[in-house]
């Protein structure tokens, strides 16, 4: 009875899914601080070295819950989407900055300093920051993923984004 009992509970955390750690949500309320997580697919992509298109918007009016978050969309659209599979759209490490991570430490991610990479979005918090992770994306992004497990169930960070502040999501 004993074996049948551990191999139901062994089976049963393989049923469950694996939550994330607590989402970095600055102070508009909202995750990516109001921004739509699922624009960024539809954006064109800079080169290394140049700035990113700016995020999209979403509207406080179209909003989902996922991780202990709200997110906000800027259509109801881009809301189903990121419904049918959150962990796909939201980014990396709970929204905290990747460069960050990779140093072992949990930062804010702004929103507008944006990259997917190998289909995965990931957040940085400076322009500055942007720069070092660029020098070695695919070594930076081997580094994060080491430090991530034992950093993610720690506290979100509570710092705000240097030199920015968000107005968003849109008031409808």
């Amino acid at each position: 009875m004993r074996t049948f009992a551990l191999a139901f509970a062994a089976a049963a955390a393989f049923a469950v899914p694996a939550f994330a750690g607590p989402q970095y949500v600055d102070g508009t309320g909202y995750a990516a601080s109001g921004y739509d997580v699922v624009a960024y697919r539809g954006l064109e992509q800079s080169a290394l070295g140049a700035a990113q298109p700016a995020g999209v918007k979403g509207h406080a009016s179209i909003t989902a819950e996922y991780n202990g978050a709200t997110w906000a969309f800027a259509s109801e659209e881009n809301r189903a989407k990121f419904l049918e599979n959150p962990a796909y759209y939201a980014p990396q490490y709970d929204g905290h900055c990747a460069y960050g991570v990779s140093r072992g430490g949990k930062v804010p991610g702004n929103p507008n300093l944006w990259r997917i990479v190998d289909d995965k979005l990931y957040l940085n918090i400076t322009d500055v920051v942007v720069g070092f992770w660029e020098e070695d994306i695919p070594g930076n992004i081997n580094l994060a993923e080491g430090n991530w497990p034992g950093i993610e169930p720690g506290d979100a960070s509570t710092n705000v984004i240097p030199k920015f502040t968000s107005d968003a999501p849109v008031s409808n």
